[in-house]
């Protein structure tokens, strides 16, 4: 007689690291690194001791952990070619100096302010200042013996780099035009303010399984990218209630995009601070901190769905009923400001657009001396890498958009210059394999020359690594930076190529062609063939998105010029 075989045991789930479930036990050298020191802590050593006793003095464990708290990353040292970035371990890369990033957070800048800004960026980080996708301004070249002067300057103009980088509450997204615009649904502004109130610096949302983003507007264009972040209030108008904000929650890009999901609720203005403490606990909670891949607040939405989410945050963390509401609908198109639009109340702002970001000390200095001259209120960053000023009386709009000219910020740019984002590159990051800033820029000037009057817009984003900093899989034309094949059967730096990606209306991300790859020698011409074919072939209205969604792969390759109808 044959025995019946044993049932087969089910095997055990191994653990998320999930602190609402138990798993308190650091699961990686991240996770026991927190535990063993708040981050935040590390500024009193900072002050105390690094500062005074030189680069050499700082634990290993702060340099590549802790300092992110307080806006530091050690910069890619000089040498290192984009083939040694996945070789060599990560100190093997650092820099003996630091990138810093300063938070804005959606607040409206001074002159005072924009003088901080620039004063740091000559005195000490070489001149350099860049405005990032996340409405920060970020330097180079910082050594840990200036960051005492840095954050005195900075603090005295109401600025900071706390939680700017590392697993906390990252730099908040604002509408650059809130409480400003004619057509703003709700003004976001005092709810980010309540926000970062009760959280930066805070020890209960300081350890986080990892980075969590934060985008807050009112106006109906949708202008801080609310699909990609983990959390988004969306303003809204409730039929009896009025104005107020949906919630988006589990965007994000990186290696594996995925778009918001929309919880369909009315939110009041006065009880969003108390809405986003609630998802950040869901993430701090439940999120998953075994693996950093799996790490962000999107992987669990994923997994959960939006329903049980909407039940934990309410049962758990808001004890009430959230107001059920329809999501409001996409706009076709997000505003990044560029221009000039009247205000509310009859003055005007400006949106002004660097190239790929790139400022300067003396860009912000001379900002500062502009917004002085006019008796301006002020300027806001935005989520583009472009700046908005605010509060110009009609009489001085000309004047104004000649002098941000003078400056090196152009109101009335090309597409080109309008349209491509760029993140740092190899030329200061360590996980970066191609260059970027540059490149873009010449890129831009190249098709300047052979678009200048290009009728509808083409959005390129410009990434160095997987990453997506600069958002590769949102843009019309995104390129994610890789080492390739020439030709000539050489390595060099290239591109893999998205085309097609979009936010608002037609969201979604970018189309891969698979073995599609571009030199980065040969991205003028590729992406000159690209833009040929879609004006040759494209219908009435037609944008870049749906006609690279629909067209023959062959169009996108670049091998062949598509002759106009």
């Amino acid at each position: 007689m044959t025995a019946t075989p044993a049932p087969a045991r089910p095997r055990r789930k191994r653990g998320e690291g999930q602190w609402a479930l138990g798993y308190s036990e650091p699961l990686n050298k991240n996770e026991q690194s927190k535990k063993d020191d708040n981050p935040l802590n590390v500024r009193s050593r900072i002050l105390g001791i690094y500062s005074q006793r030189g680069f050499d003095s700082i634990d290993p464990s702060d340099l590549r952990g802790r300092f992110r708290w307080m806006g530091l990353y050690t910069q890619r040292a000089p040498g290192f070619d984009g083939g040694k970035t996945a070789q060599l371990e990560e100190e093997e890369l650092d820099d003996r100096y630091f990138m810093m990033r300063v938070r804005s957070d959606g607040a409206i800048l001074d002159a005072a302010a924009l003088r901080a800004l620039g004063s740091v960026s000559v005195d000490f980080a070489r001149g350099t200042a860049d405005i990032t996708d996340r409405c920060n301004i970020q330097y180079h070249w910082i050594e840990i013996e200036s960051v005492p002067q840095i954050w005195e300057r900075l603090e005295a103009a109401g600025l900071s780099t706390i939680e700017a980088c590392g697993d906390s509450p990252r730099p908040f997204l604002g509408s650059p035009v809130a409480g400003i615009a004619k057509d703003e649904i709700i003004d976001g502004t005092p709810a980010l303010e309540e926000i970062k109130r009760r959280v930066i610096n805070n020890p209960e949302f300081s350890n986080l399984p990892r980075k969590f983003k934060t985008s807050v507007s009112g106006h109906p264009s949708h202008d801080s990218a609310p699909e990609i972040n983990d959390v988004s209030f969306v303003g809204t108008v409730h039929p009896e209630h009025g104005p107020g904000f949906d919630l988006w929650v589990g965007g994000g890009l990186s290696t594996n995009p995925m778009l918001a999901q929309k919880l369909g609720v009315w939110i009041p203005l006065d009880e969003v601070a108390d809405a986003w403490e609630g998802v950040c606990g869901i993430f701090r909670d439940y999120g998953y901190r075994r693996l950093r891949s799996r790490a962000r607040l999107k992987f669990l939405v994923a997994d959960w769905g939006v329903e049980k989410f909407r039940e934990v945050l309410e049962g758990e963390y808001l004890g009430r009923t959230l107001v059920s509401n329809p999501s409001p609908a996409s706009p076709t198109q997000q505003s990044d400001h560029v221009g000039v639009h009247e205000q509310k109340d009859g003055k005007y702002y400006i949106g002004a657009a660097p190239v790929v970001g790139r400022i300067s000390g003396e860009v912000l200095l001379g900002l500062a001396g502009v917004v002085e001259k006019y008796g301006l209120r002020g300027v806001r960053l935005t989520a583009h890498q472009k700046l908005v000023v605010l509060g110009v009386e009609p009489s001085d709009t000309e004047a104004v958009v000649s002098d941000l000219r003078a400056v090196g910020l152009e109101a009335r740019p090309s597409n080109w210059r309008r349209s491509t984002m760029a993140c740092t590159g190899i030329e200061f990051c360590k996980l970066a394999i191609v260059e970027t800033k540059a490149r873009a820029a010449a890129l831009i000037t190249e098709l300047e020359q052979r678009f200048p009057e290009l009728d509808t817009p083409i959005t390129v984003n410009v990434n160095g690594c997987p990453n997506a900093c600069a958002r590769t899989q949102s843009a019309d034309i995104g390129l994610k930076g890789q080492l390739v094949m020439d030709d000539a059967g050489n390595q060099v730096e290239g591109f893999q190529v998205h085309l097609g990606g979009a936010l608002g209306l037609q969201a979604n991300f970018g189309r891969k062609l698979r073995a599609h790859k571009v030199t980065s020698a040969g991205l003028d011409d590729y992406v000159t063939v690209l833009v040929r074919n879609y004006l040759a072939e494209r219908g009435e209205g037609e944008s870049f998105a749906s006609w690279a969604a629909r067209t023959d792969e062959a169009n996108l390759r670049g091998d062949h010029v598509l002759e106009p109808v």
